[in-house]
Parts: C-alpha cells; structure tokens; sequence
C-alpha cells in the first residue's frame, strides 16, 4: 500500500492549467503591493501600474524565473545534522504539522473539557511531544499562537524560540520581515555556529501566503525579499477559496490558486536567481451553509492532489493541506 498514487490531472489537463495560469498572469495580472516589488518586476520586463499596484508578468519573464528554481533541496535540523531532502518528483512525503490556532481544549473527565485561549508553554509542551512522534517531519511555524504575549512586539521571536527550545526538527514559521536578523542570530546561536553555517544549512523555511484572489500585500512581498539576503527557503501558499475568492469550478479554482503561488515564486526568483522554494496550497472550497471553509472536505483533498501534481510539473517542492 505505500506510495499508492492518486492521478487528478493528465499531462493535457496540466499544459492546460499552465497556460490559463500565464494568461490571467499577462492579462489580468497580480496585484503587488509593494512599490520595491513592482520595481523588480519592472525591471525585468514586465508592465507596472503604480496606481492599481497590477502587475502584468509576461509569459516569457514567468517560464525563465520558474526554470531557476531547484527542483530539491535539503533541510537540517536544529544542530547543522541533516533532517531530510524536500523533492519535487513525488517519490517521498514527509509530514507537517498544522498552524496555527488560537485555543486550547482542556480534558477534565469523561464528556468533561474546558476551551481556553493558547499560551507560550502550550507551545512548549506541544513542540516537546512532536520532537518524540518519529512520523513528523517537521513542524509548522508555532501549532498555536501564545495569546498571553500578543501585546510583545517580539512575540514571533518568542514563539519561535519556544519551539527551537523544545524540538530539533526544522520549522516553517511566518517569518516576519523586521525580524529576519534575529532569527538568524537566533538560529545560530542554537547552532553554536555562525550565521553562514545557518545560511549554508537551511533549518527555517519561510512561509509567505498571497492574498486570494490574485494579490500579494506588502509584507508578503518583503519576505521574499529580505529572505534573499539569506538564501533563506520560501514556501509561496495560496488560501483560496472556491466560489469566495476563486471561481466555483475546480478547474478554475486550480487557475487562480496557480497564479498567486507561482507570482510570489516568480519575485523570489527574480530577486534572487536559485532562492529555494515550496509550492503550496491550503486551498479549499466555501461552504455557503455554514460560511466556513472545511479543512477536511472531499473538494480539499481533490485541490491537494491536483496541487501536488502541477508542484512536479514545475519541478517545485510542494506542501499541501490534509487532515
């Protein structure tokens, strides 16, 4: 039973996607929102409209930035020792916890519980027990938010030094732009290393996520250009949500999501030519009936595998949702 593939998408159905995905790109564009990042895609070929923030990215521009990405690269852990390698072939999963909520449920006694809001040490003893579980990988950003520092300027710093504490598994965090420095001081001074050994031997990947549908907010954008200073990993992931911010069809749905991850991918690489990437997806559908989003539905599993696959039609790595 391992390894048991599920093909959504035929080699037709993705030069399909590809070429929709290059035409809202070229046509509709990307809305960026940020001057510095409209810049860069100016310089390199494409039309800019400072009032609108669009960026329209020609196809040509889009085929040769996606060729610099690598198809595979290694993670460490914690101490500089080799974690795993994230490939884009499909022929290995690794699994990743998900992030990041806000409340804690709280067992008392059969049919008994208590819901609070999360706290710092909840992160801790949470990291603690995932650092022992052999069948995850690697742990996304802190599994829940510590409600009781939210007034700390530096709460990021402290939610991610929570789990560096408790865990030597490499970590996907939102890594926010004004505190890139320390996180690599952070990282090495765990290391007992310098900041070029941490450069050299990628333990945080950074999660950045374009706004659905079709744009990418400052902030967004200034991860993928600070990260570049580092050579730091950048996973570009879309939420989209199908019939709320992408269109009801599926096949539509995968078009939209295509183009906001790939525009983020695109800026990375044209930044910096070579920055490792993450293609990734927590995509789902809308639930009119109870104005949610169910993480868990067939439509997100559906998403998730086709995402996969068009992930290896690129030749990117890829994180996808699941339950």
């Amino acid at each position: 039973m391992k390894n048991i593939k599920l093909q959504i998408l035929s080699e037709s159905d993705l030069d399909k996607i590809h070429k929709a995905t290059l035409r809202v790109m070229s046509e509709a564009g990307i809305q960026v929102r940020l001057k510095e990042a409209r810049d860069i895609f100016r310089a390199n070929g494409c039309s800019v409209d400072d009032e609108t923030g669009i960026v329209r990215i020609p196809a040509q521009v889009a085929e040769k930035a996606l060729a610099c990405a690598p198809p595979s690269f290694m993670l460490y852990d914690r101490d500089g020792e080799p974690a795993f390698e994230l490939t884009s072939d499909g022929s290995v999963v690794r699994n990743l916890t998900f992030a990041t909520g806000t409340r804690i449920i709280e067992y008392e006694a059969p049919g008994k519980y208590s819901i609070r809001d999360s706290t710092l040490r909840d992160i801790e003893d949470m990291c603690a027990v995932v650092d022992k579980c052999d069948n995850i990988n690697w742990i996304c950003s802190a599994p829940i938010a510590a409600m009781d520092k939210t007034t700390d300027p530096c709460v990021h710093l402290l939610e991610t030094q929570a789990v560096m504490k408790n865990t030597k598994k490499p970590q996907l965090v939102e890594a926010i732009p004004d505190f890139v420095d320390e996180l690599y001081e952070m990282q090495a001074i765990a290391r007992g290393k310098d900041i070029k050994d941490v450069i050299e031997k990628p333990y945080i990947v950074s999660g950045a996520c374009p706004t659905s549908p079709l744009t990418i907010d400052a902030n967004v954008c200034r991860q993928a250009i600070v990260g570049a200073k580092y050579d730091m990993p950048i996973m570009s992931l879309s939420c989209g949500m199908g019939g709320a911010t992408t269109p009801i069809f599926l096949a539509g749905t995968l078009v939209t999501h295509n183009a906001e991850v790939l525009a983020l991918i695109i800026l990375a690489e044209l930044v910096k030519p070579g920055t490792k990437v993450v293609y990734g997806s927590s995509t789902n559908t809308f639930d009119f009936f109870n104005n949610s989003t169910p993480v868990g539905s067939p439509e997100l599993a559906l998403i998730s595998a086709a995402v996969g696959e068009l992930a290896q039609y690129y030749k990117i790595p890829a994180v996808v949702a699941g339950t």
